[in-house]
């Protein structure tokens, strides 16, 4: 039987190893004294020296381009439905245009990071719903096509029928053309983009909403643009304030850390 006694202070006879704490600078719940982590913070990494992620293979500006005017177009086309609905001609015109040409220009960043046109229609061969790009193919896909009917319809002055219906298309299939590559931004493994995916669609929303606003008040007339004024201070606001919210509620993934003094 072993000659050691256990006692309220520990077990008698057993020497304390060297990184034992003496209970004095504990911090409550035990762990032992904290000590202050000298110089930069050591960088992750896996087995053979390779990074635990993979650096996104996006190129500039074709992808941040994309976003961008994908964002454009999509609430520009809502504008121009709203516009027309409530007689305001030459601002329906402006957002209608300014919706088809970011259109076709968001569609031909994608593409071009692509490197084929072919690799684009084979993401139309399928639909998955569980897929952000494969939905947002799709929406692309309809919302082009809809957005310069409508446009060309309002600049000729042909077939108003088929303009409308156009119009109608545009502006149905805008907001998810504006929201959805937030959701695709947050479909990956980097935690400061996956953390961020309950609200990143709304920051890229109003984002678009902000850069329709904008466009609309260099183009349209002075008189017609009050709304798109205020559309576009709104989405400003909302995506500063998303923005914060998100970032808040990301926690570590989006920590800033300073150098050490």
């Amino acid at each position: 039987m072993s000659s050691d006694a256990v006692t309220t202070s520990g077990v008698e006879g057993i020497r304390p190893g060297r990184d034992a704490t003496t209970g004095v600078h504990a911090p409550p719940g035990g762990g032992g004294p904290r000590r202050r982590r000298e110089g930069p913070e050591p960088e992750p990494r896996s087995y053979y020296g390779q990074p635990i992620l993979n650096k996104p293979v996006w190129e500039s500006p074709d992808i941040p381009g994309y976003f961008f005017l994908g964002g454009l177009a999509g609430a520009g086309a809502a504008i121009g439905a709203a516009a027309q609905l409530t007689g305001r001609r030459r601002l329906a015109r402006v957002s209608k245009l300014g919706a088809a040409t970011a259109g076709h220009l968001s569609l031909v960043g994608l593409i071009h990071d692509l490197g084929r046109r072919g690799r684009f229609l084979n993401m139309l061969r399928v639909f998955k719903v569980t897929s952000p790009m494969s939905v947002g193919s799709w929406l692309l896909a309809g919302f082009v096509p809809a957005a310069t009917v409508s446009a060309a319809c309002d600049v000729t002055g042909f077939l108003p029928a088929v303009g409308a219906l156009a119009t109608a298309g545009a502006a149905t299939l805008g907001p998810p053309v504006a929201a959805y590559t937030g959701a695709l931004v947050a479909d990956t493994a980097v935690p400061a983009w996956h953390d961020g995916h309950r609200l990143m669609p709304l920051v890229f929303a109003a984002s678009g909403v902000s850069a329709a606003g904008g466009l609309a008040l260099l183009a349209a007339p002075i008189d017609e643009v009050r709304p798109a004024r205020a559309l576009g201070a709104a989405g400003a606001l909302a995506e500063v304030g998303l923005s914060k919210v998100m970032e808040k509620r990301m926690g570590m993934s989006c920590r800033r850390t300073s150098a050490p003094p």
